[in-house]
């Protein structure tokens, strides 16, 4: 667990599943992120299981839930994701639509690149966001950031704008 001043950042657990349900079905990460079809509960726990419980076991971190303090409330996602796809890990977040635009996230994402930098040795670090995410690239600038190009996820995939940290700092 992390913290920072108005916020925990924890794993994920199988009683979040309904703030996953709201997340992943958020107007701004169908938009942005994609369509999941993640629909149901049941659906909600597979993909905290399967994909971020199973990313903190293999690389021993990932996509942390952001909790609200004092009454520890999810309201979004902060991270690094290891993708087969791309060559170096990339800064992941999204929040809840209600949470955004109070810093939230920039907060979370500074307590996650300390972590990268400092526990996690990684050396460069990748965002990426679709080419229409104005939001996302202005944040990842403000991070240090620099726009590098472009990324695909995979073979039947649109590209994604990539940006480049490095070194973390």
């Amino acid at each position: 667990m992390y913290n920072t001043a108005r916020l925990l950042l924890r794993p994920a657990q199988l009683s979040d599943a309904d703030f996953i349900l709201s997340l992943v079905n958020s107007e701004g990460w169908l938009k942005h992120i994609g369509d999941r079809g993640i629909r149901t509960l049941k659906q909600a726990q597979s993909y905290i299981e399967e994909q971020l419980q199973a990313h903190y076991s293999q690389h021993g971190y990932g996509l942390f839930v952001m909790c609200l303090k004092p009454e520890n409330r999810p309201v979004g996602l902060c991270g690094v994701l290891n993708r087969d796809t791309l060559p170096h890990p990339d800064l992941g977040f999204a929040l809840l639509p209600q949470w955004q635009r109070q810093g939230l996230t920039l907060e979370a994402c500074l307590r996650v690149l300390e972590e990268a930098r400092d526990s996690w040795s990684i050396a460069t670090l990748w965002g990426i966001t679709s080419p229409d995410n104005a939001a996302s690239a202005a944040l990842l600038r403000r991070l240090g950031f620099i726009e590098n190009g472009t990324a695909q996820l995979s073979e039947d995939a649109d590209s994604v704008r990539r940006f480049v940290l490095s070194p973390v700092s």
